[in-house]
């Protein structure tokens, strides 16, 4: 049966048995579809105040001792790594040390499993590199520069020669073999 109500018309269902209840298989494919949905890799769309104290306890201050992961700004990535303000064109890094810089968001869930291993690996190779962790939603200016679209993007900067990035969480593995291959290669040599 049908009235009119406020220019709007509604239907009287006669039983509940005309109303279609959801099925538990698609309830189910709903909640992993929106589960997949947040898991996916993280891109610089937004924040999440609620895990900000996650990935920056292990990013220490500037004048931290060696062996730790450095907390890094634009005025010290100008000072230590590359000033991008005096020479735009032609990449002159600044360091003594080779070093890795990680751009990182601290609602970034992949952020959140690479921040130890970084720490893992400044302890490790504390003698030989310097590890920095950059936080892009800070840093905005920093991560226009590196053209930064997903994170964790990883840079390596040997003391002589270009950058090199990689993006995504990768194993422990993964990250020493960048370190062994791009940071601390001997350069070859003619004869």
């Amino acid at each position: 049966m049908r009235f009119k109500e406020n220019l709007h018309y509604f239907c009287r269902v006669k039983s509940m048995k005309q109303i279609k209840q959801p099925s538990m298989k698609q309830i189910i494919l709903s909640i992993l579809l929106i589960g997949g949905i947040g898991i996916t890799a993280c891109t610089q769309t937004g924040t999440n105040d609620k895990t900000a104290s996650l990935t920056t306890s292990d990013a220490q201050p500037a004048t931290a001792a060696t062996g730790k992961v450095i907390q890094m700004d634009k005025a010290m990535f100008i000072e230590k790594v590359f000033n991008y303000e005096a020479s735009p064109d032609k990449w002159v890094y600044l360091g003594d040390k080779p070093c890795i810089i990680d751009f990182y968001a601290d609602w970034c869930g992949p952020c959140k499993k690479v921040a130890p291993i970084m720490s893992e690996l400044a302890a490790q190779y504390k003698d030989d590199i310097v590890i920095y962790k950059i936080d892009t939603d800070k840093e905005k200016e920093l991560a226009g520069v590196f053209q930064i679209r997903s994170i964790p993007s990883i840079l390596y900067c040997p003391v002589e020669g270009q950058p090199t990035m990689t993006m995504g969480a990768l194993p422990k593995a993964e990250f020493e073999k960048m370190v062994k291959e791009i940071l601390l290669a001997k350069p070859v040599t003619a004869n």
